[in-house]
């Protein structure tokens, strides 16, 4: 490919010339799932901005679905990659789960969702048992539409529980009651600073053995816990401890690469949203890792930490737009939209920032498209070329 090149505004307020890379050979990957890991890529959709009110471009967002699932990628739906609790509500997401359910029956894909209790007022004095049975109404809805339910961690229960015995209560009715075993969630204030004190209390150690004694509690009710912390020790620390039989799946956007290779006493699986970011070179360095190829897997996915880090920098929650914007330059969709506006939340140079990292780390799909658009981003930015 010849020299594909972009005018980019300098942090210094001056512009620079940016030469993009060849296009990686990960974008031809084809195969099947990894035989290795376990591994989900949380899915973002796609908003329908031509409408009043907004709603969802379907076709669109389901046929990023069937992109991951073409990697030999699982897809996580509903979860807060989808914006969920930002911007997707119960309704939307009720919807979401069961046409995602319908298309990965017809592909053979692997899906799992997130129940939440947004079905619920956001503002109230909700009981532990109201709490329960809504978590227990979209988990059964999940299983309806052919997915495993993922319980994420509740605002409601954040907001009324006194404590760790409140954590037991309502997911011990949750457990004792889901049809099938699910995938527990720890979600970090990080991430949405509601869920500061989850487990019932500030510090982690003890909200740590909160977690292990409900596992333990409900055995075989359990297929794994999904946990974003962004705290690498604290993840292998709970990994090593885990019953039998429950696997660690990170959400640990930061420190996934050296998580999912694992050491000597193990590895986590990965459910991740930066996969729907990275999809094709992830999916080509678990392939490294399947054939044993340690340094091939470190070659690949390695590059795209600075990508993911920038992604998830502070405000965490922030990460949608990016993600969303990455899906725009790859063609993913038409547009540069997020449900509830939410693409006003990153800057224009954060947006610069990330193009260059998503370059580097070969996740662009046709670089030269990717650059056509940049630039019709930054002219309507104001910034002359």
């Amino acid at each position: 490919m010849s020299d594909v090149r972009i005018m980019l505004p300098a942090p210094d307020g001056g512009k620079r010339t940016h030469v993009l890379a060849d296009r990686s050979p990960v974008h031809d990957f084809t195969g099947g799932p990894p035989t290795s890991r376990t591994v989900y890529a949380a899915a973002h959709v796609v908003a329908d901005p031509l409408h009043d009110p907004p709603g969802l471009d379907w076709e669109s967002t389901l046929a990023f679905r069937r992109h991951l699932w073409s990697l030999g990628l699982g897809v996580a739906d509903a979860m807060d990659t989808a914006q969920r609790g930002g911007g997707l509500d119960w309704a939307d997401a009720r919807e979401l789960i069961a046409r995602s359910g319908a298309e990965a029956r017809a592909v053979g894909g692997a899906l799992v969702c997130g129940a939440m209790t947004d079905q619920l007022a956001p503002t109230g004095r909700w009981s532990l048992g109201d709490i329960a049975e809504a978590y227990l109404e979209q988990a059964g809805w999940i299983s309806r539409s052919g997915g495993t339910p993922v319980i994420m961690a509740s605002r409601h229960l954040a907001a009324v529980a006194r404590g760790a015995d409140d954590y037991h209560e309502v997911y011990g009715k949750v457990l004792d009651q889901v049809d099938g075993p699910v995938m527990l969630h720890w979600l970090g204030e990080a991430f949405d600073p509601a869920m500061a004190g989850y487990w019932g209390g500030a510090d982690l150690d003890r909200a740590t053995e909160t977690v292990l004694a409900i596992l333990a509690e409900h055995p075989g009710r359990v297929r794994g816990i999904k946990i974003s912390l962004l705290d690498a020790g604290r993840e292998v620390d709970l990994r090593r401890r885990l019953p039998e039989g429950v696997a660690m799946f990170t959400g640990d956007d930061f420190n996934y690469a050296e998580l999912i290779r694992g050491d000597e006493h193990g590895h986590s699986e990965a459910l991740l949203g930066v996969f729907d970011a990275i999809a094709a070179p992830a999916r080509a360095a678990l392939a490294r890792l399947d054939a044993g190829d340690l340094d091939g897997y470190a070659a690949l996915l390695e590059p795209t930490v600075p990508l993911a880090r920038h992604l998830f920098a502070s405000p965490t929650s922030a990460y949608k737009t990016g993600v969303v914007f990455l899906a725009w330059l790859n063609g993913h969709q038409d547009h540069f939209h997020l449900v509830g506006g939410a693409q006003t939340l990153r800057s224009v140079p954060h947006l610069v920032r990330l193009f260059v990292l998503a370059d580097r780390a070969g996740a662009l799909a046709d670089p030269a498209s990717a650059a056509r658009r940049m630039r019709s981003f930054l002219a309507v930015a104001g910034f002359e070329a």
